[in-house]
């Protein structure tokens, strides 16, 4: 059986618990903070989270994550028969994730973490993500779902992501820079699927352990 190990706070993380709970896979978790003890690294190399265990041994790196369980489960797929759709469907992923996550997450120490970024910073990331949404709004579907009438693991990426990005401009800049996009909608209507209520149930629960356990460190 799969080990999903991290914590329920993490998108990385609950973009891969999404993906086994819509295929049906039968899973367990094993709560891990992030650090740098031998134990960790010897899983997950620079001692990041999520990672796997599965029989064979662990695996790291989300994206990465979602293949193995894509190919290994082959069944209720979560990627599109047709290459070039399948293609199109990691597109999706892979510009959102280094386009709008990666350069968002910039910005994260100040928005969540009670830390500063400079000006300088703010002033670049805003650049690249108004340049960055402006394409992304071209290739997404929201028909309903962001590669089109079905599922995908783009979703599994999308609804993780997605309210992160509003969150940290809205509280950066003063506005949301994905408020041209249907995301209200989108997350809204992801947010009823049974998966979406355990995930994020059980992501406030985590964020109040996560909380306290600052306060005692």
């Amino acid at each position: 059986m799969i080990k999903l190990c991290g914590f329920a706070v993490s998108n990385y993380y609950n973009k891969i618990k999404l993906a086994l709970m819509e295929k049906n896979i039968a899973f367990e978790e094993e709560l891990v903070w992030a650090d740098r003890a031998p134990e960790l690294l010897q899983l997950s190399p620079l001692g990041k989270i999520p990672y796997i265990e599965t029989e064979q041994g662990s695996l790291c790196e989300s994206q990465v994550i979602l293949e193995y369980i894509e190919a290994k489960y082959p069944a209720h797929p979560l990627l599109p028969v047709d290459p070039y759709a399948a293609g199109k469907n990691r597109e999706l992923i892979t510009f959102l994730e280094l386009h709008l996550e990666l350069v968002a997450r910039e910005l994260y120490a100040e928005a969540f973490f009670g830390g500063s970024v400079t000006d300088e910073v703010k002033k670049k990331v805003e650049k690249l993500l108004t340049r960055n949404i402006n394409a992304f709004s071209t290739m997404v579907k929201f028909s309903p779902y962001i590669a089109g009438a079905e599922f995908t693991l783009a979703d599994c990426a999308a609804v993780v992501h997605f309210p992160l990005i509003s969150m940290l401009t809205k509280i950066i800049y003063g506005r949301d820079f994905l408020a041209d996009l249907p995301v209200k909608q989108y997350i809204k209507m992801m947010s009823e699927r049974p998966a979406m209520l355990k995930i994020n149930a059980d992501r406030k629960a985590n964020q109040e352990l996560m909380a306290s356990r600052k306060k005692a460190s």
